[in-house]
C-alpha cells in the first residue's frame, strides 16, 4: 500500500492547450463507493492496463488541496472483482500535457459529463503549490469547489452541474481524440 500527503490544485479548463491531441493519455473509469454516500472517498480506477483502489481524505477539515491518499495496485482480477460493486461510474480520459517543467493532468469527460474538462497540477510542497500561476489555458481555480470533485462528479451528468459551471464562467466544450 502505497500512503502519501497529496498536494493539488484543480482548475476549469478554459480552452484546449495547442498540442494536447499529441499528448500521451490514457482511458479511465473511476467507481466510487459507497454508492449511498453523496461524496464517497473510495475509488477503484482502471487507467489503462492499470488497476487500483484509493482512498482520499482530506488532511485539514475540508482543504482538498491536501489529502491523504491511500492506494493499493490491484491485479485485473481483483479489479474485476471489485468492479462488480454498485459503486457510481465516471469515464474521463486523462492527457499528461507538459506545462512549466511540471505535467498537467487533463482530464476530458465522456459520458454523461461530456463538455466538462478539468485540469490537475501536483506539487512537491506547500510552497510551490502556494506560488503556483494560474495558467493562461485555465479559467478558474476550482480545487475547494466540492460540486467538482471525482467522488461527487459520479453519478452526475453535466446538466446537473451547469447551472454551477455558468456561474464559473464555464462553457461546455467539446473535445476528442483523433482517429
Amino acid at each position: 500500500m502505497v500512503d502519501s500527503i497529496e498536494l493539488e490544485r484543480t482548475f476549469l479548463i478554459k480552452y484546449i492547450p495547442e498540442g494536447l491531441n499529441d499528448c500521451d493519455h490514457e482511458e479511465m473509469l473511476d467507481i466510487y463507493i459507497p454508492r449511498s454516500s453523496s461524496h464517497p472517498h473510495i475509488r477503484i480506477r482502471k487507467a489503462g492496463n492499470r488497476y487500483e483502489i484509493t482512498k482520499k481524505e482530506p488532511v485539514l477539515g475540508r482543504d482538498s488541496s491536501k489529502q491523504l491518499e491511500q492506494t493499493i495496485r490491484l491485479t485485473k482480477e481483483e479489479y474485476d472483482e471489485f468492479a462488480l460493486l454498485e459503486g457510481k461510474r465516471v469515464h474521463k480520459t486523462r492527457y499528461f500535457y507538459p506545462y512549466e517543467g511540471m505535467r498537467a493532468e487533463i482530464d476530458v469527460f465522456s459520458g454523461s459529463l461530456k463538455g466538462l474538462i478539468l485540469v490537475d497540477f501536483e506539487f512537491k510542497n506547500e510552497n510551490g503549490m502556494q506560488s503556483f500561476e494560474i495558467p493562461e489555458f485555465c479559467l478558474a481555480d476550482v480545487t475547494q469547489e466540492e460540486f467538482l470533485a471525482g467522488g461527487t462528479l459520479c453519478g452526475k451528468s453535466y446538466s446537473d452541474i451547469e447551472d454551477r459551471l455558468n456561474r464559473l464562467g464555464y462553457a461546455k466544450i467539446r473535445f476528442g481524440v483523433k482517429p
